[in-house]
């Protein structure tokens, strides 16, 4: 009876340890996401404002990942920007070293939260929260309270845990490790190796930090254990950026790659000076062998510290060289057709805040805008093409790319909608609207290449020719879609330029006043037995086709201003 007894608290308290971790980890992805939502836009344009300066990048990495307390966060925020084209290899490289630095403030919050009684200040922070949370405009600000509350709440459960545990009085766990040699390399390897299985598993070096200074308080985990363990969080937690890399592109990749180079790096020099840079730390933290197991968190967050800043320190003069052996570790892939459809800039895998889901948006609208101008450009080599089996060539691409254009407008409208359902702004929303008018309008512009691809194939089974008049007016209405569309992509693809819209609303009443004047002048050519009527109804049918592509055009100018 007493062992059943013995066994039902044992496991109520490694139910309370495990609840308590899981309330870590969800606090710190409240806080994290809020402080990310709350920084928003500020976020984008700081990292895409980083220069070639490895300072500034270093710097901007720490501060990015000290505000949204996530090194996770930051780096897949930076692939995602290497991966949308806003971010090179290098500037990716000097922000990842930054947010390792940025990184070491979640160390000492938890220091803190075991040292101190927090339990008097997280009730009334959740009060405030919860407040905050209902009103409209701070509601971010109430997240990210609630999440900081959650996270020291956990801290209390924790070390409240450790103390039922009472580690220091069992004699087997004592026993176990004093067994293991401190000394011993074999052995630092050994939990590096389990503090970096763990935190891929789990997926959060937070909570990974919090289990190893609640052993290391308690007084049976050594201190030098303890700290291979923090060694291999610092390699675990490159998981997350390397998986969610997988379906991104090369450069996306290698900035990945480079997260884990650095930390490898960092853990192969660190283990050559094991011994003496732990007696540093310890030094420099104040602690002395026998002193108070109380202590040891602070050890622990000083090393952390210590190993980000000199690791940095070290390698940020051999950026070029990392650079170099990524691009030898991930090779490109096969190159795709263009004529295939794929995503250039939205890969599922990455995640990603609203503020960046919208940017990388932006900039597929941008890629398929690019795919418009090329399928106009292909129907207007068709109507020039002197043999059939070129034009053939031509119209079989134009059929392929508005199959293209329908699959680019579905997995992006499918993207826009997934990221408004996420907890957005009012703005981003009505960002996010009329990006999804953008698209619907560019795939109609899509489908009228493809009716006019198809009024040339008619053309072709009803063996009609058009005479030089006809061929100049065709040419003429193209030349005016072509700019068209060109300007469409220019004001994509730019800050909000007046100027755009004004050329856009030109020639589109261009258009307009040619198929009128072009309309008229058939029906008079049709009278006086020019041409045959079959060949004017051809005719009319690629000028109406190309004043309503100038409309589609249009919409989307409109929807890109909001008008």
């Amino acid at each position: 009876m007493q062992d059943l007894f013995i066994n039902i608290v044992i496991m109520m308290i490694a139910i309370k340890l495990i609840g308590a971790l899981a309330l870590l980890i969800y606090g710190m992805k409240v806080m994290s996401e809020a402080l990310q939502k709350m920084a928003g836009s500020q976020l984008r344009h700081v990292l895409a404002a980083v220069t070639g300066n490895r300072l500034t990048g270093i710097l901007t990495g720490t501060l990015i990942t000290a505000t949204v307390q996530s090194s996770s966060a930051t780096t897949v925020m930076t692939v995602s920007f290497v991966n949308a084209g806003l971010l090179t290899l290098a500037q990716a490289i000097t922000v990842i070293m930054g947010a390792n630095i940025g990184t070491t403030l979640t160390a000492w919050i938890m220091t803190l939260g075991y040292n101190m009684d927090l339990t008097t200040l997280v009730f009334p922070a959740f009060v405030v929260g919860i407040l905050l949370i209902y009103t409209r405009r701070h509601r971010y600000t109430g997240d990210a309270l609630f999440g900081l509350a959650f996270m020291f709440f956990s801290l209390v459960l924790l070390s409240t845990t450790g103390q039922e545990m009472d580690l220091a009085h069992n004699p087997d766990v004592v026993e176990f490790f004093r067994s293991l040699n401190t000394k011993s390399h074999l052995t630092i390897l050994t939990f590096l190796g389990i503090g970096t299985l763990v935190t891929c598993i789990v997926q959060s070096s937070a909570a990974v930090m919090a289990l190893t200074i609640l052993l290391c308080s308690t007084g049976v985990l050594p201190i030098h254990l303890g700290i291979a363990l923090v060694m291999g969080e610092n390699i675990g937690t490159t998981a997350t950026a390397n998986l969610a890399a997988l379906g991104a592109n090369t450069q996306a990749r290698r900035a990945a790659m480079a997260h884990l180079v650095f930390n490898v790096f960092g853990v192969i020099w660190i283990l050559c000076v094991f011994y003496p840079f732990v007696s540093l730390v310890c030094l420099l933290s104040g602690y002395h062998e026998g002193d108070s197991a109380d202590k040891l968190p602070v050890v622990l967050a000083m090393f952390h510290t210590c190993f980000n800043v000199t690791n940095t320190l070290i390698l940020m003069w051999f950026i070029p060289q990392i650079e170099c052996l990524v691009q030898w570790i991930i090779r490109p892939r096969t190159q795709t057709s263009d004529d295939e459809f794929r995503l250039k800039h939205i890969q599922g895998g990455l995640l990603k805040t609203p503020e960046i889901a919208v940017l990388e948006a932006q900039k597929e609208i941008v890629h398929f805008g690019n795919r418009i101008v090329r399928m106009v450009g292909y129907v207007s080599d068709a109507v020039e093409a002197t043999d059939i089996k070129t034009q053939n060539s031509l119209l079989e691409r134009i059929e392929k790319y508005e199959t293209i254009c329908d699959n680019m407008e579905m997995e992006i409208a499918n993207f826009l909608e997934q990221t408004g359902n996420a907890h957005v702004s009012d703005r981003t929303k009505q960002t996010i609207r009329s990006m999804l008018r953008e698209i619907s309008e560019m795939e109609s512009i899509g489908d009228s290449c493809f009716n006019m691809a198809r009024t040339l194939r008619r053309k072709q089974d009803m063996n009609e020719l058009f005479i030089e008049s006809q061929k100049g007016c065709v040419r003429l209405m193209l030349q005016e879609a072509t700019h068209a569309v060109t300007n469409m992509t220019e004001a994509l693809e730019q800050p909000r330029d007046e100027a755009l819209l004004v050329r856009a609303t030109a020639t589109e009443q261009r258009l307009g006043q040619l198929r009128d004047h072009m309309m008229k002048d058939n029906r008079e050519q049709v009278n006086n037995n020019v041409y045959s009527y079959a060949s004017g109804t051809l005719f009319m049918d690629l000028v109406c086709e190309c004043e309503r592509l100038g409309d589609y055009v249009m919409n989307v100018m409109e929807a890109r201003y909001e008008k």
